[in-house]
């Protein structure tokens, strides 16, 4: 904040009592958000990620944080959908509701303040259409309770266009229906907001007001706000100014419309005054409009320029805008910028003014406060796209933010205030779409991360104070240390007097005596350091932090028995638990600062625990969260103390510790932090028995269920959020060796482990509670159970994270397979019982948020949800979701439904099908591809070699898809000629006698694809009896198939086949006097000569020599008979010579 844009920074912060001032300049209307010019084309957009933390690079003092579950799949697809000219804002309701406009689309949905989304309400809704672009100022909802706790059902919705077409949808759940009229507001509408009696109030940008209710017949009616009325109703100009009721301005516009649903006030604020209503179920009366203009403009200036010399001149010329305006707890906080046209350069100077609304007045006194936001002065358009975000229990914190930054600031009306930061969000692809307060925190949603929160860092440089006294007599009995005093290196050093060192070396760092810190640290730890040393080193830190969230509250008097005399560590001077646990979990947050501070953090290592080694790092990281989950069951055990009781004592039990009769079992449990996790198999063990005791009808037969379920969940989910949250104070740096597996506590196996707790509650509420539980304990039993599974499955992911992150790549990939393979094996396991019990909601958010991609398949063919699969595609992409769900249809069998995809999935379809040509081309001809088609169908058939019949179809259905295309002529004729080639020998063995087959036992349908070779020794063999002509003329014909890779002697073969048919004939009958032609014309041998003389085959190239013939083995028999080889040469010479 500056007192001068020129001088040096002093105070902005005054107290003003000003009644005059100079008149305030008109401002811009600017109905938008943010400025139109300022977008970014839709190629600079991207969908929020999944992450859970960020932290902007340029903040020192705050955190970014996400905020919530992950966005509904309508909001993700609206973003993704955008195109570039889409006009998109945002606006998050305290309420816990948010409401995006993207062009003519309206999403309304519950934020869900947890790690996995509940059954989470989100609606669509079209828009009226408008030529101006739609922003979340012109939407409001209303409920007739509060809307924290309002359903679907009762909530209702009422959107304007700037012309004044007003659509009101009664209730969110049923989105088609809804009324609709035409509202003369005189000028465009800026803003619309929700009043009592389930009305709306109305505004334009020239501060005309209407407000709009659904008379009994559902239709909305309008009237115009009531103004002045009241005691000055009907008074003149001249008497209302007295009073402070002056009438607007002709060019007055309207920057912000206010409503206070606690004192049922509506506060609106114009270029010139400050209007406030009281607004109740059917009327409302105007109680003040105040001359803003005339009290702050001068007020403004003074805080700004008011050190100049020349101050007098300069405030004519000062220009002053206001932007928004909200509600604190000290008063009305109205967000102001000012400028002045000679300066050079010119700067946008915001400030906060904060005023004191008496209830029929506002106070004189109000406080300016200038902020450090001194941007360079564009246009005033450009300074309306600010806005304010006040946390209503956040102190003075305030937070400007636009399109491009979130600048964190303070009031100025408190003791406490937050550092001025600027934090950007203005690379590549980010933005702010919009914002508001949610859970007290200021909530932004941009474009890279969806909802976030901005969170100031908690400083933990200084220890607690008891603990700091507590510290000091630990270390009583050791001597005074100083850099003079410590031991060389060549001094061998007691690892006891190593701790003392080392603790003596934090008290100094905590006394912000960092050098003399780091000269003990130094000595005992020297930068370079061995093997041996580092080792040391990671011992010592793990034990001191160790004793440091496991110590004695030795000041307790119970405690004074208990403390070991040798114990060194740090008594706790607390006698109420949760207070201990909270300076424990400070005491940690300095030992980490000291250690990063002496440079000891960079060089930890690693350590063994539960039987594997952990990077030190990580195992501090544990004892805090462990800190933190140890909190949350003290919580809980004020409100179930028997239970928690009954589980702490089973498990100090178990753990054989030395009860003192002074202490209760709390005490000495919530000392000991490092062994937090055995209370959870404890506590399974008490639901165990409760659920024995009591019958099933009983009133609370499952209340144990959801209590243990909930402080597990409770537990974890506390452990978690530390872990995420304070992510960056554990990172390895970037030149760190590799690390380990990295296991947290959260997901240990073996007995009592969290897994394994895990795993038997999802068993027991699933076997034994589930099946008895009505429709409204079921919901609340799922909700925790994917809660517990959310951990259970996060802790996998956590493991397979850190194995990734080995060094080289791919050093432990083994390992990295098996565990995800057992990953997937177990998140299989354990969502598929709820996808039976049709839970579909909760199993879509664990299994989208943990690609379960077999499981999301299953549930949209369950639910017959092709959209929500198209959805997956596209959300998925970049993990080749789509290549999953074709394998998923292809190994199921379905292949109709691979094949039906939309023209959008084309593209992917076509890729995958590479891989399976033989259905590719069905697609091929889905897309009217028919030369594709062709190529594949032809490939295949020419592949074929096992199955006669399959190779037939492949040769028909190819042909028929050439014929369907566009292929030219001369290279159609080709394939087809070459097609009809196979088909006709093809046709061969189509054409083999069925008695034949019947004799091989050789079905039609089911026979392989046989050789030319192998065809004409089926059609010559003795099984095949009925042989003719015909059979040994196609044997003949086959011939010409037989290849020369095939060795086989064509001549020789063709020998046998005359052979065969001579063997058919009875050749005895004949006799000497017989006429050899005569006797032979109805032979085989001699029919199968005239079909070769009719096809006109030259006999005399084409037959074997006679002397061939005799000499075959099968012939043999015949040759014994001279008149055989008579009546055979006399044919032979005859249809020789008759070719002649």
């Amino acid at each position: 904040m500056f007192s001068s844009p020129r001088t040096t920074p002093g105070s902005g912060r005054r107290q003003q009592s000003r009644l005059a001032g100079r008149k305030s300049l008109s401002g811009t209307p600017t109905g938008l958000l943010f400025s139109s010019s300022r977008r970014t084309s839709l190629a600079a957009r991207s969908t929020p990620t999944g992450a859970q933390s960020h932290t902007t690079a340029e903040s020192l003092n705050f955190d970014v944080q996400t905020f919530g579950s992950s966005l509904p799949v309508k909001v993700m697809e609206a973003l993704t959908m955008a195109d570039a000219d889409d006009q998109i804002s945002v606006k998050v309701s305290e309420s816990g509701w948010a409401w995006m406009v993207c062009g003519e689309r309206l999403i309304i949905w519950k934020i869900c303040q947890t790690a996995v989304a509940k059954l989470s309400v989100c609606k669509e809704l079209q828009l009226p259409s408008s030529e101006f672009s739609y922003t979340a100022d012109l939407v409001a909802i209303t409920s007739p309770g509060p809307l924290v706790m309002a359903t679907v059902q009762s909530i209702s919705v009422l959107a304007v266009a700037s012309e004044g077409t007003a659509r009101l949808w009664p209730s969110l759940a049923h989105e088609g229906n809804y009324t609709e009229t035409d509202i003369d507001l005189g000028e465009l509408c800026n803003f619309v907001v929700a009043v009592r009696g389930g009305s709306f109030i109305l505004s334009s940008f020239k501060s005309h007001l209407l407000r709009v209710s659904v008379d009994s017949c559902g239709k909305l009616q309008h009237r115009a706000l009531q103004q002045g009325q009241g005691m000055l109703s009907g008074i003149g100009r001249r008497v209302s100014s007295l009073f402070g009721m002056l009438s607007p301005p002709a060019n007055d516009t309207l920057h912000s419309v206010l409503w206070e649903g606690e004192t049922g006030c509506l506060y609106t604020l114009t270029s010139s005054s400050l209007s406030k209503w009281e607004v109740d179920e059917s009327s409302e009366h105007q109680v003040l409009r105040w001359d803003a203009s005339r009290a702050l403009t001068e007020s403004i200036a003074d805080a700004i320029w008011g050190s100049e010399s020349n101050y007098e001149e300069m405030k004519e010329g000062a220009n002053v805008t206001y932007l928004d305006m909200k509600l604190s707890q000290v008063g009305l906080v109205v967000l102001a910028a000012a400028w002045h046209n000679s300066d050079t350069p010119s700067l946008a100077y915001f400030c906060l003014v904060t005023l004191q609304d008496t209830g029929a007045s506002i106070s004189d006194h109000f406080t300016v406060e200038v902020t450090k936001y001194n941007p360079p002065f564009q246009s005033e358009e450009v300074l309306q796209a600010t806005r304010l975000a006040l946390p209503r229990s956040s102190g003075s914190a305030a937070f400007l933010y636009n399109e491009e930054l979130v600048f964190a600031c303070s009031t100025g009306t408190g003791r406490g205030r937050l550092p001025e930061e600027k934090i950007a969000f203005n690379s590549p692809g980010d933005g702010v779409y919009g914002g508001g307060c949610c859970a007290n925190l200021p909530v932004f949603f941009t474009r890279n991360s969806g909802l976030v929160a901005v969170v100031a860092r908690e400083s933990a440089s200084i220890l607690p104070e008891t603990m700091e006294d507590s510290l000091c007599s630990s270390l009583a009995a050791a001597p005074e240390v100083s850099a003079m005093e410590t031991p060389s290196r060549v001094e061998p050093v007691a690892q006891e007097d190593k701790t003392k060192l080392l603790k003596a070396a934090f008290l100094q760092f905590c006394r912000n005596d960092l050098v003399g810190a780091q000269t003990v640290t130094d000595e005992l730890f020297p930068p370079d350091g061995e093997g041996e040393e580092e080792a040391e080193l990671d011992s010592l830190v793990t034990r001191m932090d160790l004793d440091l969230v496991d110590d004695y509250p030795a000041s307790d008097p119970r405690w004074a028995e208990s403390v070991p005399d040798e114990s060194a560590g740090f008594p706790l001077t607390s006698l109420i638990i949760l207070h201990q646990l909270e300076d424990k979990m400070k005491a940690h947050g300095c030992f980490m600062d000291f250690l990063l501070q002496v440079g000891l953090l960079d060089r930890l290592s690693q350590t063994t625990v539960r039987s594997s080694p952990m990077a030190t790092r990580l195992l501090l990281c544990e004892h805090a969260e462990k800190l933190q989950a140890a909190m949350v069951l003290k919580n809980h055990h004020a409100k179930h103390g028997e239970l928690v009781n009954h589980a702490i004592t089973a498990a100090l039990q178990k753990n054989n510790a030395i009860m003192n009769p002074s202490l209760t079992p709390a005490d000495v449990f919530f000392r000991e932090v490092s062994q937090i996790s055995s209370v959870f198999e404890c506590l399974l063990e008490e639901e165990e028995r409760n659920l024995k005791e009591n019958p099933v009808d009983s009133a609370h037969w499952a209340e144990m269920v959801l209590t243990v379920s909930t402080i597990i969940k409770d537990m974890l989910q506390a452990a978690g959020q530390y872990r995420e949250t304070k992510a960056s104070m554990y990172r390895a740096s970037e030149n760190a060796a590799s690390e380990p597996e990295y296991i947290p506590w959260t997901a240990s196996g073996g007995v009592g482990g969290v897994r394994t707790i895990i795993s038997c509650q999802h068993e027991l509420i699933l076997r034994s509670v589930y099946p008895h539980a009505d429709s409204e304990l079921r919901s609340t039993l799922c909700e925790q159970l994917v809660a517990l599974l959310d951990i259970y499955l996060g802790g996998y992911v956590a493991q397979l994270t850190s194995l990734q992150q080995q060094r080289p790549p791919g050093a432990q990939q083994d390992r990295y397979n098996s565990l995800e393979m057992e990953y997937s094996q177990r998140r299989s396991e354990l969502l598929a019982p709820l996808l039976e019990l049709g839970q579909y909601q909760w199993v879509a958010a664990l299994a989208e948020k943990y690609c379960d991609f077999d499981i999301l398949v299953q549930m949209c063919e369950q639910t017959d949800n092709q959209s929500r699969l198209q959805h997956y595609m596209t959300k998925f992409a970049d993990q080749n979701f789509a290549d999953f769900l074709f394998r998923w249809y292809m190994e199921k069998g379905k292949r109709g439904k691979l094949l039906s995809q939309p023209v959008a999935q084309h593209q992917q379809l076509a890729g995958f099908l590479q891989a399976h040509q033989h259905l590719s081309w069905l697609h091929h001809i889905h897309v009217h591809d028919y030369q594709s088609a062709h190529r594949t169908l032809y490939a295949q058939a020419n592949m074929e070699t096992r199955y006669f019949v399959k190779k037939k179809t492949l040769l028909a259905l190819s042909k028929l898809t050439a014929l369907a295309s566009d292929m030219p002529d001369d290279a159609l004729k080709k394939q087809v000629d070459d097609i009809v080639e196979q088909e006709r020998f093809l046709l061969h063995q189509e054409t083999l006698p069925r008695q034949l087959l019947e004799e091989k036992q050789q079905n039609p349908d089911t026979m392989p694809l046989l050789s030319a070779h192998n065809l004409i020794q089926l059609y010559i063999c003795d099984d095949n009896r009925r042989a003719n002509e015909y059979d040994f003329k196609k044997a003949l014909d086959l011939l010409e198939y037989i290849d020369e890779e095939d060795a086989v002697d064509i001549d020789l073969l063709k020998c046998e086949i005359f052979g065969q048919a001579l063997r058919k004939d009875d050749w005895s009958s004949a006799d000497g006097n017989d006429d050899p032609l005569e006797a032979a014309k109805d032979s085989i041998f001699v029919k199968i000569l005239l079909k070769l003389t009719q096809e006109g085959v030259p006999l005399q190239t084409y037959l074997p020599d006679v002397k061939d013939l005799l000499e075959l083995d099968e012939l043999a028999a015949l040759k014994s008979k001279p008149y055989f080889e008579f009546v055979l040469r006399a044919n032979y010479e005859h249809y020789l010579q008759a070719q002649i």
